[in-house]
């Protein structure tokens, strides 16, 4: 929601400042999705600078979430620790103390589990001869862990029901899009599909179930380019069957073949309400994904994707108003289930330049490359769309 004060300008040429704010929560729960680049260039040292309140960059990612104040958030990019405690500091130590006026937020629950970044394979998967480094890693990564997840959750989570599926095999995707012949016959036996993990954690609404789905599907760059005059594109096609994975695991029937890191098969039953969360490294129009990866749950009907959230800051940035990166494209998703769930409003957290708050965002250092998208969801007897 936007405030102009006045519309004068300056003489930079800006607007004098507008009063930005988030609106307040409408429906029954606030979601959100946030790339927060939490990595690191060392295992332990996000840790070690999350051991107290000091971080420029980690207190803006902090005062980012206490404006939007959701009632469940993803952190992709955020590096998994073992036993939650990089989770836990974080809490403590930034989001549980408010920052520059924003009020703090307490989550009670969260959920982290191991994802593919950084465990060596011990098979050559980029074909250069060499079975070791973060790119014959099950997904790329320096050191195990880096560029994990984080769900945190003002309500119950059931972790004790939630699936994890880091070690579902690309090859066991019936017609996946694996290049033919690319990969070495011993790789594709170990090639993982998710380049950090899928997962299904179901979160307690009150009574209601809604399961969260959360991944962080590989940028489809990064490769010999787009699959056209002979180019393999390896990364733009595992992109795009890590996004199929959701698409094939919510739709009756067409989860049959997947399992989980228990060896339960199964997608999705009917009638369930869920929520797609996620940087997702696809924008249905432009860039550099294969077949327009995203479109497999922008257009599928199980999937509510009517609400496209939007802010004044990628406009003033010179972007469409749907993007969420500061390169360029839309990335990062907030995708509730067509049944049982309407949107009733979302945005993207991006001030403009003659906001107060535009210091969160005013380039990559200063939080993330990426924005925080969160939506407001309320519960519906039946299907919405």
């Amino acid at each position: 929601m936007i405030t102009r004060k006045t519309d004068e300008m300056d003489s930079t040429g800006v607007e004098p400042s507008k009063a930005y704010a988030v609106p307040g929560k409408a429906g029954n729960l606030r979601v959100a999705t946030f790339n927060c680049s939490l990595y690191r260039d060392r295992e332990g040292r996000l840790t070690e600078e999350l051991a107290d309140g000091g971080n420029s960059q980690i207190g803006n990612i902090a005062e980012i979430v206490q404006r939007v104040n959701p009632d469940i958030v993803l952190l992709n990019e955020f590096d998994y620790v073992e036993g939650g405690r990089a989770v836990e500091r974080f809490m403590r130590n930034y989001l549980e103390i408010g920052r520059n006026g924003a009020v703090p937020v307490v989550f009670d629950f969260y959920f982290v589990a191991e994802v593919n970044t950084g465990i060596p394979s011990g098979v050559d998967l980029d074909n250069d001869g060499i079975a070791r480094g973060p790119t014959d890693s099950f997904g790329f990564g320096m050191y195990p862990g880096q560029y994990g997840m984080a769900l945190l959750s003002k309500f119950p989570v059931d972790s004790e029901n939630a699936r994890t599926f880091r070690k579902f095999l690309w090859k066991d995707m019936p017609d996946s899009s694996m290049p033919e012949g690319y990969y070495s016959a011993e790789a594709r036996e170990i090639f993982r599909l998710s380049s950090k993990s899928h997962w299904d954690v179901p979160v307690d609404i009150d009574g209601t179930a809604l399961h969260v789905l959360c991944s962080h599907p590989t940028p489809p760059v990064y490769d010999d380019g787009d699959a056209a005059d002979g180019a393999v594109d390896w990364n733009g096609r595992r992109n795009h069957d890590e996004i199929r994975f959701w698409a094939d695991y919510v739709t009756p029937g067409r989860g049959r073949y997947i399992y989980d890191d228990n060896k339960t098969a199964g997608g999705l039953d009917a009638g369930r309400r869920f929520v797609i969360l996620g940087d997702q490294n696809a924008d249905p129009d432009e860039g550099d994904s294969y077949q327009h990866a995203i479109r497999q749950l922008l257009c599928n009907p199980m999937v509510n994707s009517t609400l496209v959230p939007k802010s004044p800051g990628a406009v003033d940035f010179g972007a469409d108003p749907d993007v969420t990166a500061t390169w360029g494209l839309r990335a990062d998703y907030v995708l509730p289930s067509a049944f049982g769930l309407a949107a009733v409003q979302g945005e993207v957290f991006w001030p403009p330049r003659s906001d107060r708050l535009h210091r969160l965002v005013e380039n990559d250092c200063a939080s993330s490359d990426h924005r925080l998208v969160w939506m407001d969801l309320a519960f519906a007897a039946s299907r919405v769309s």
